[in-house]
């Protein structure tokens, strides 16, 4: 891997690399005493907890008597035990919401129940629901829907499609507020933690624990993705690391470090069309991304686009005007 065109501080979000460098920013001061221990939120993670019918009524808007109902019919049981008690699972609110929705269509409930089951059966399959599921139905079939494609073609008027993010971020803003607030801060001090040992190789696989640890407390802090993808690149697993970058600008399109570095490996790789979208994105979200003007003039360059290299090249010195890259900067803008 080439080095960074700057000195690493030990205080700075980890994202760069490649020809030209990549942005370094400065992550806040946090006291090693303020890191651990980690008080534990007091809940679990939506996807692992359990609601009382209680919490259902209030998250989806049936009542007592609906759920009864839905029960009986084997469209909405409870999977899951809380305290000795029949509890609803995440995957139980799943099929309870999509009943919810076809049942407020008029879909008769022999053609829901069989919805129902198709989303029970497919729920397995998946391997990340946040992140990949959508679920549509035409009230006959149920059209699972992932990044990968449909499990099934998409036939009807849809009456039914949602996304079971939106679904898991509802329980935390109605069901788990406090727990939300708790995951995402502790979320966030483990990352800080881990951006102080992800350039050592001594520490870099502590630092790659400690970010996992973190999604598992907040699965959208997109600045995580993005670490753990520069870790598996420099450990040669660039299958991972394009995921882990993907991962991030699906949560948060407009990250400018995960573009980046997206579009520093695709560079590599020769996919010089797919890197300069990439870097042009970085760019917008940041526009005084030094690197990613360097990158991006070396893309164009190498694709034989001769002008809008030399617009980045002159664009990269606007910003950068002194030291080893804007001297090779300037060379490419003499030839």
């Amino acid at each position: 891997m080439s080095q960074n065109k700057r000195p690493i501080d030990s205080k700075v979000i980890r994202v760069a690399f490649g020809p030209g460098g990549g942005r370094i920013a400065d992550a806040p001061d946090v006291e090693p005493e303020d890191l651990t221990p980690l008080p534990e939120p007091s809940h679990r993670e939506p996807l692992a907890d359990v609601y009382t019918q209680t919490e259902v009524t209030r998250l989806l808007g049936l009542s007592g008597g609906k759920l009864r109902s839905l029960d009986r019919a084997g469209i909405g049981s409870p999977t899951g035990r809380r305290k000795g008690r029949r509890a609803y699972t995440f995957s139980d609110l799943i099929a309870l919401r999509a009943a919810r929705d076809l049942l407020n269509v008029k879909v008769r409930i022999r053609d829901v129940a069989r919805a129902i089951r198709r989303i029970r059966e497919t729920l397995p399959k998946v391997a990340r629901p946040l992140s990949e599921l959508r679920i549509a139905s035409d009230g006959c079939q149920v059209i699972v829907r992932t990044a990968a494609g449909p499990f099934d073609a998409l036939t009807g008027q849809t009456v039914l499609d949602f996304e079971v993010r939106q679904l898991h971020e509802d329980v935390v803003r109605v069901l788990r507020p406090n727990a939300g607030r708790d995951r995402a801060r502790i979320a966030y001090e483990l990352y800080l933690e881990a951006s102080q040992l992800d350039e050592d190789p001594d520490t870099m696989e502590q630092a790659e624990q400690l970010y996992r640890r973190a999604l598992k407390y907040d699965p959208w802090l997109a600045i995580v993705y993005t670490n753990l993808g520069n870790i598996r690149f420099r450990r040669g697993d660039e299958t991972q690391a394009e995921q882990l970058y993907r991962s991030a600008i699906d949560i948060e399109k407009s990250q400018p470090e995960a573009q980046y570095n997206l579009g520093y490996m695709l560079m590599h790789r020769g996919q010089l069309d797919d890197a300069v979208v990439y870097f042009r994105g970085a760019i917008e979200s940041d526009p005084r991304f030094a690197d990613a003007y360097f990158n991006l003039a070396m893309a164009l360059e190498q694709a034989g686009k001769r002008e809008p290299a030399r617009a980045a090249w002159q664009r990269y010195l606007d910003i950068e005007p002194v030291g080893t890259w804007a001297e090779i900067a300037r060379q490419h803008l003499r030839k």
